[in-house]
């Protein structure tokens, strides 16, 4: 083991950061877009169900398909990796902030209407505290996908936790496999549980007494 770790300690460190780098600038992209994306279309829901459709379909694309379809526009590398993961971080991150938002009681926005907030205060500190919970659920789960996800990355030479875990899969070493598959495991479950704090946070605590 200690043999191992001075071969590779080095690597797995290299190749987490790198794994690190790309989910969180796909999840980063994602939240930045999704999150105003869905509160806008609980203002037009004429063309909600559409955007909606479209990104469930998006979502249906196999992975490895949608990274090698990205190879034409992109080449290789992290650009088309981060591209393809934020495409994948989008429908869970919309679909909640739409639910989320959708579920608010509407007396508490005819209450802000009647305190004199635009529209925007009553969305700003009315109505996404209330949905907070249903937004972060989605931006939870987004996280662990982008997350499982990157490892195929590798594919396409984005570099990241995938590239021990197909070398240990093609030169049959399980310990390269184990030091790509703990990691990935570990950050998956650490992002949730970091989330889950930032929640605490965010949701205000007249909410989470009410849940």
């Amino acid at each position: 083991m200690t043999a191992f770790f001075n071969e590779y300690g080095s690597e797995i460190l290299t190749k987490t950061a790198q794994h690190l780098y790309l989910s969180a600038l796909a999840l980063a992209l994602g939240i930045l877009i999704a999150v105003p994306l869905g509160i806008l279309l609980t203002r037009t829901p004429k063309i909600a169900n559409i955007v909606l459709a479209i990104t469930s379909a998006l979502q249906t694309v196999p992975s490895l398909a949608l990274l090698a379809l990205m190879i034409p526009f992109f080449g290789v590398g992290k650009l088309p990796a981060i591209l393809a993961l934020f495409v994948y971080s989008l429908l869970p991150i919309l679909r909640n902030t739409y639910i989320g938002m959708k579920g608010v009681d509407p007396n508490y926005r005819d209450v802000a209407k009647g305190m004199g907030m635009t529209n925007f205060e009553s969305i700003r500190l009315v109505e996404l505290p209330l949905a907070m919970p249903t937004i972060m659920a989605g931006i939870r789960l987004a996280t662990v996908y982008v997350i499982a996800w990157a490892t195929l990355a590798s594919y396409i030479g984005a570099g990241g936790l995938g590239d021990l875990i197909f070398s240990g899969l093609n030169n049959y070493q399980p310990p390269l496999i184990f030091a790509g598959t703990i990691p990935v495991t570990l950050l998956a479950l650490l992002a949730d549980f970091l989330l889950g704090r930032l929640e605490n946070k965010l949701v205000p605590k007249e909410v989470r007494e009410v849940e």
